[in-house]
């Protein structure tokens, strides 16, 4: 039976610990490299790394977050959408703080049956107290008897 949906409501405004993120200059060569972009590891970050910062500094694991809203990986869960915006320019060997949390969730019925949609967005702060970054994203969770 999945979790009541006013359980889950109660969950938006929740935020997630935190944590940090800095670009490493090898992980960033390596996924440039691997987006088919121009491998640098100083410099200018790839846009890409407000995604890899904000999942990197949840402060939660997968298997966490999907016990929040009653799920396990045994279940099925998927990603649903991505979204990064770029607020201002990274830089590689640059720390971020990351901050955000869940801003909502929506029960849906379809052909394969009920599921829920989590949202969460998740911010990429500098050193400066400026957001340099924004990640939001959204995960699928069906819900079987």
């Amino acid at each position: 039976m999945p979790v009541a949906l006013e359980e889950l409501e109660k969950l938006i405004g929740t935020s997630f610990p935190g944590g940090r993120y800095t670009i490493e200059p090898y992980r960033h060569w390596l996924m440039t490299d691997a987006v088919g972009d121009t491998p640098t590891s100083s410099g200018p970050a790839n846009p890409m790394e407000i995604y890899h910062g904000a999942m990197g500094g949840l402060g939660i694991t997968l298997d966490e977050l999907f016990a929040l809203v009653g799920s396990s990986a045994a279940d099925g869960p998927m990603f649903g959408e991505a979204e990064i915006e770029q607020v201002l320019p990274l830089r590689v060997g640059d720390t971020y703080d990351v901050r955000g949390g869940i801003t909502g969730i929506v029960r849906k019925e379809g052909k394969s049956g009920v599921f829920d949609i989590l949202t969460f967005k998740l911010e990429l702060v500098n050193e400066a107290g400026e957001i340099a970054g924004i990640s939001t994203n959204s995960f699928v969770f069906p819900r079987r008897d």
